[in-house]
């Protein structure tokens, strides 16, 4: 699954493959609502962690409750950290069309990544949304992202070698 990485490497600038689940590619997902893609975010981590869809779906709302996980410019990374997840696992969903995600500027969401994290995780939580914000603040990134017409396409752009902007 190359997830389990993480528990064991410290590293600054993490790779995204080494997060992304096997089968953690979601194109043209299918959804209504900001709760309906939740609710097939939690559907398919549960197939990929063996961790009930029920208490994902829930910890999922629970967090959007406390305020959106909407970056904005249609991306979201809805995150929770729970019991019965081994090691930090990201879900990717690109919608097949654009729904909305009480989102602080506004705009609907059409990019997700779920990031799932073990109750332990701490600073290693931090920084994997903190690799997929450096991600997607890269506009071309965000348009290859958008325009991949399939899971493989999607798997190659997420898992490109990120160019150092650093501070």
């Amino acid at each position: 699954m190359g997830t389990g990485l993480l528990n064991q490497v410290d590293k600054t600038i993490m790779n995204l493959g080494d997060l992304l689940a096997r089968n953690g590619i979601i194109s043209g997902l299918k959804a209504e609502d900001k709760k309906q893609a939740l609710q097939e975010l939690a559907n398919r981590a549960s197939e990929i962690t063996g961790v009930s869809a029920h208490d994902v779906f829930n910890a999922l709302l629970q967090r959007e409750r406390l305020s959106s996980t909407s970056l904005g410019r249609g991306i979201a990374i809805p995150h929770v950290k729970l019991k019965g997840i081994t090691c930090i696992t990201c879900i990717f969903a690109k919608l097949d069309r654009t729904i909305p995600f009480d989102s602080h500027d506004g705009e609907p969401v059409d990019v997700l990544f779920f990031l799932l994290a073990p109750e332990d995780a701490g600073g290693d939580h931090l920084k994997a949304l903190a690799r997929i914000s450096r991600l997607v603040r890269d506009s071309a990134t965000l348009e290859r992202l958008r325009s991949a017409k399939d899971a493989d396409g999607l798997r190659t752009v997420l898992t490109a070698p990120l160019t150092s902007h650093a501070a």
